[in-house]
């Protein structure tokens, strides 16, 4: 019998999950595991057992939001364990399910799980942490992290939308550097940026699948300049609607590595949570970083 190690956020979401926690944990028993439950207790949690447990289970499973995956994520790096993780999704948004096509319903992840096989993805240093899907500054980012756990449970994307939408009249622009690893460098006053592995960022902001692949060994640079009149912001917005994202206002390009420097104050959100930045931060791409439990259709 194989060992699993199940970690949940008991409170991601609506706490739909925890409904169904006896069924989740009877198709994972049924499927031959020996199933080890921990119920994350606040922040951090969730990094800290499967950093200490990786190394002695056959597979790590965390069921939450992005949240909760980025901290297994993280755990599982520092672990250093070479073990597979699943993802059974169940937070407000879950941005880097919806790139995947993972299974929405709870029970049909869980069978995804036991029935799927090991998938190779890609994840991305951020300075000494680590992230899935995406790391991001600017316009709408302060949302994803300042929006309460109570009022993204209730209106889900439209909480991240209602903030945003508050926060237009008080963006501010930054000043950054960002150096790539083929010596290209950008350098601008930004509204908004973003260094991802993902169609999906935030709910709000979606890239071209055609552009994105998530294990390719490359993240995704966004960059929007900060508009000086109307006809500039109108712009923006024409470029983020219609996906054509390299025009005046905008910067995307692919990268493995890039240098940022900017305000060590600058706010950053990694993968939906608060990530304080500093005068230079070092992003690197881990190419084929992690192995996620993933049912293939034909």
């Amino acid at each position: 019998m194989n060992n699993m190690l199940f970690v949940m956020n008991p409170f991601a979401g609506q706490r739909k999950a925890n409904r169904h926690l006896a069924d989740i944990l009877t198709i994972f028993n049924r499927a031959g595991f020996q199933v080890s439950v921990h119920m994350t207790a606040g922040p951090g949690d969730c990094a800290r057992v499967v950093a200490e447990r990786a190394g002695s289970v056959d597979l790590v499973v965390c069921c939450g939001g992005d949240g909760t995956f980025n901290e297994a994520v993280n755990g599982l790096l520092e672990s250093k364990a070479d073990v597979p993780i699943g993802y059974i999704p169940a937070g407000s948004t879950n941005d880097f399910a919806a790139s995947l096509k993972l299974p929405a319903d709870h029970l049909e992840a869980a069978r995804a799980i036991v029935d799927g096989t090991p998938m190779a993805y890609d994840i991305c240093r951020f300075g000494q942490r680590y992230f899935a899907y995406v790391a991001s500054f600017g316009a709408f980012t302060r949302a994803s992290y300042a929006t309460s756990q109570s009022m993204k449970n209730i209106l889900g994307h439209t909480a991240y939308l209602l903030e945003g939408i508050s926060e237009l009249g008080q963006i501010h622009k930054t000043h950054a550097r960002f150096t790539l690893g083929d010596g290209t460098v950008i350098e601008d006053d930004f509204i908004f940026g973003a260094i991802s592995n993902s169609t999906s960022l935030g709910g709000i902001l979606t890239l071209d699948p055609k552009q994105v692949d998530m294990s390719d060994g490359l993240f995704e640079l966004l960059l929007v300049r900060a508009p000086k009149d109307l006809s500039e912001i109108a712009e923006c917005i024409r470029a983020l609607r219609s996906q054509k994202y390299n025009c005046r206002m905008l910067t995307f390009l692919p990268a493995s590595q890039a240098t940022i420097e900017a305000d060590a104050g600058l706010v950053w959100t990694l993968d939906g949570e608060r990530a304080q930045g500093t005068d230079q931060i070092e992003a690197e791409n881990l190419h084929h970083a992690i192995r996620l439990m993933q049912k293939v259709t034909p």
